[in-house]
């Protein structure tokens, strides 16, 4: 990675967040334009304003893992061949419709945009998994960081106690399939994986370790590395001293992985199910300052019984997913906190057989809502029988692209593995500008 030229920095890939965020804001308003202005003045300048802002975003992505339709979901043809038995309802936004199976998001559109174009011909569970969440594909001797990865790099705190990244996923099914990574990102930015649990293994300390014990250790370590490092300050000893650091604060916040004392009105309006649950667990992460949570619902890939799949599946979605954005907006966290929806592909407009529908990517869609957003609004159409994009079309980098706008981060910036720039899109990759704000 690349280091810093400013003697006051040590050069680490990490502890550069705080002093570029702050520099890239003054850029932002206009370092030229600050002479003879009071400096504090210039912080309420509203492009400096805006890059605080951005830096305070979060990110929770819903994976609906396997494949969920579209049809079913966002964008259905009733009365087409392709359609389904299921109609579709008006939205609180005039000329939008979708399932009649999500009523409660019907009443919820105006915090929401639809990406109806999604269109990526890749409709394999693992090469379109990674797809999706890299924007890319790996190269022979280069790994790419998912954008979960990328989002926690850019938005975490130095002296954060809490992870950076974290990935819930119970199910078995498809757990595997995007290989989330930090690529060649340090490993700070890995997942936190909780597959058996929502709480860490090994987060608490032994029982025959009092207290008062524990918290001696953690000083003694303390004090020990300290002493280490003012005579041996490698990149390698200060990693080992952090990660003691953040293993401490993780065993201090063991309550943030524990819902139960949660108003039983907040649980109920989420629901008794693993999901959402696991939206609760999402909202306390981000709200405690975790950039990035993934909260996978397994298992959308209905090549038989599509619709009694999707009948037991939705109305948890649409509840669960409605539960979310209002919790977050009667928490002032709406403005800031970026709700993703996304599975790795869609499901075929051919029924087939079976009464299922197949994996689909040439159409299929995406929802974003809250922060950096346009709410209320659809970006993309499909064919009358929802066959091919019709109109504007979105691939994965350019998702990908959105996405890391919409959480504040700068799409066209680069990082460097040695001395080889390496951005965080491909190039020629942009961002779909009208679905911002």
């Amino acid at each position: 990675m690349s280091k810093s030229h400013n003697t006051q920095s040590c050069g680490s890939f990490d502890h550069e967040i705080g002093r570029r965020a702050f520099l890239g804001g003054l850029t932002a308003c206009g370092v030229a334009g600050l002479s003879g202005v009071n400096p504090v003045h210039a912080l309420s300048e509203p492009e400096f304003t805006k890059v605080l802002k951005a830096k305070d975003r979060r990110v929770i992505l819903l994976w609906l893992a396997g494949g969920a339709s579209q049809f079913e979901t966002f964008d259905p043809k009733p009365g087409r061949p392709t359609g389904g038995p299921f109609g579709e309802i008006p939205t609180n936004i005039t000329g939008v419709k979708i399932s009649e199976l999500m009523p409660k998001m019907a009443k919820r559109m105006d915090t929401t945009c639809l990406i109806r174009s999604l269109s990526t011909g890749n409709a394999d569970h693992v090469s379109g998994s990674q797809l999706m969440m890299r924007g890319r594909r790996d190269e022979p001797n280069l790994a790419y960081p998912d954008f979960g990865a990328m989002v926690a790099r850019e938005l975490a705190q130095k002296e954060s106690q809490v992870p950076d990244y974290v990935s819930l996923f119970s199910a078995t099914e498809g757990r595997r399939f995007s290989r989330l990574s930090q690529g060649f990102l340090p490993g700070r930015y890995a997942p936190m994986r909780l597959e058996e649990s929502m709480k860490p293994p090994n987060l608490e300390k032994l029982d025959k370790i009092s207290q008062g014990d524990h918290e001696r250790r953690s000083q003694l370590q303390s004090l020990l590395n300290q002493r280490f490092l003012s005579s041996r300050k490698t990149s390698v000893a200060e990693s080992h001293a952090a990660a003691f650091a953040r293993v401490n604060g993780l065993m201090s916040s063991q309550k943030l992985f524990d819902i139960s004392d949660e108003p039983q009105y907040i649980k109920d309006m989420y629901g008794p199910t693993l999901f959402g649950q696991q939206a609760l667990m999402a909202r306390r992460m981000v709200e405690a300052g975790v950039p990035f949570v993934r909260v996978a619902r397994a298992w959308w890939d209905s090549h038989a019984q599509n619709f009694e799949t999707h009948l037991e599946l939705v109305p948890e979605l649409d509840r669960v997913m409605s539960a979310l954005l209002d919790d977050l907006k009667a928490r002032g966290m709406l403005d800031n906190t970026l709700v993703i929806t996304l599975g790795e592909f869609g499901r075929t407009p051919r029924i087939n057989p079976g009464m299922g529908r197949d994996h689909f990517a040439r159409a299929w869609s995406a929802s974003l809502s809250g922060a950096g957003v346009v709410g209320g609004s659809v970006y993309g159409e499909t064919d009358e029988n929802g066959e091919h994009v019709k109109k504007n079309p979105v691939n994965a980098g350019q998702f990908v692209a959105t996405v890391l706008e919409a959480a504040g981060i700068d799409s066209s910036k680069e990082y460097h593995v040695g001395a080889r720039p390496v951005p965080l899109v491909d190039p020629g990759i942009e961002p779909v500008r009208d679905v911002l704000s």
